[in-house]
C-alpha cells in the first residue's frame, strides 16, 4: 500500500471499523423483524450500511410498506442492542496497534461517524474516545454520508486539507463521502465486499488495520508524513 501524497491526518470511521458493531445491528434487525412475522433481507440491510439512523428508518417503511409500526420495532431492536452490547464490542483487529502508532508519530487523528455521540461513548472506550482531537457525529452534520460534509467538517477542525487526510472506512457510503471531500480513502471491508467503483475511489483495499499500520510505518512514509 502506498500513498500518493503524504499524510498529514487520519480520519477513522467507527461501525464496522473500529469497532465490530454491524453484524450485532444486522442481527437485531432481522431478529425483530422476524417476531413480527417479517423479513428483512440482506440486501436491504446492506443498503442501510453506513447511512444514518434517519435514511435506515426511511429503507425500513419503504421496505416493509403498509401497517408497519416503525416505533414499535426500533423498541424491540433497540432492546435486543443492548443484550448484544452488554456483553462488548470489541475492536477490530490492528485498530489497537494503528492508534498506538498515531499517537507515536503525532499525527492528528478524527473519528467520522453516522451514529450519534451516545452510540461512540457506548461502543468505544473512554481512553480511545479521548484519543481523537476531534468527533462528527450525526448530530454535527446536516447530511450525512455519502454527502463529503462529515469529512470536510473533520478535515477543518483538524486544520488539514481534505487531499492530505487518509480516510478509512468499511462501507461504500463511507468511501462515496470520503472521495467526494477529495481524501485519500483505504477501505477495510466489514460485511460489504470491495467493488470495482470502491476500488476506483480508494488508494487501496487493506484485509485489516494492520496493513494500514504496516503502510504509515515503512520509513518513507512516515518521512514524507513529517514534512
Amino acid at each position: 500500500m502506498i500513498f500518493p501524497r503524504p499524510v498529514r491526518a487520519v480520519i477513522f470511521d467507527m461501525d464496522g471499523l473500529l469497532v465490530d458493531t454491524e453484524a450485532p445491528v444486522r442481527d437485531a434487525l432481522m431478529s425483530a423483524a422476524a417476531a413480527i412475522d417479517r423479513e428483512l433481507p440482506l440486501p436491504v440491510f446492506m443498503s442501510m450500511v453506513g447511512t444514518t439512523g434517519a435514511h435506515s428508518d426511511r429503507i425500513l417503511v419503504e421496505h416493509f410498506g403498509a401497517g408497519f409500526d416503525l416505533a414499535a420495532y426500533a423498541a424491540d431492536v433497540r432492546r435486543l442492542l443492548e443484550t448484544a452490547f452488554d456483553i462488548g464490542v470489541p475492536l477490530k483487529p490492528g485498530a489497537a496497534e494503528l492508534l498506538a502508532l498515531l499517537d507515536e508519530t503525532g499525527l492528528p487523528k478524527a473519528l467520522v461517524t453516522s451514529s450519534s455521540r451516545r452510540a461512540v461513548d457506548r461502543h468505544l472506550p473512554a481512553e480511545v474516545v479521548a484519543r481523537f482531537a476531534t468527533m462528527i457525529t450525526s448530530e454535527s452534520v446536516e447530511h450525512g454520508k455519502p454527502h463529503p460534509e462529515p469529512y470536510l467538517k473533520a478535515a477543518a477542525a483538524l486544520g488539514v486539507a481534505p487531499r492530505d487526510c487518509l480516510a478509512l472506512e468499511d462501507s461504500h457510503n463511507g468511501i462515496r463521502s470520503a472521495h467526494a471531500a477529495g481524501m485519500m480513502a483505504v477501505m477495510v471491508p466489514d460485511l460489504l465486499e470491495a467493488t470495482d467503483e470502491m476500488r476506483e475511489k480508494t488508494v487501496a483495499i487493506a484485509e485489516t488495520l494492520h496493513d494500514v499500520r504496516a503502510a504509515l510505518s515503512r520509513p518513507d512514509a512516515e518521512a514524507a508524513s513529517r514534512r
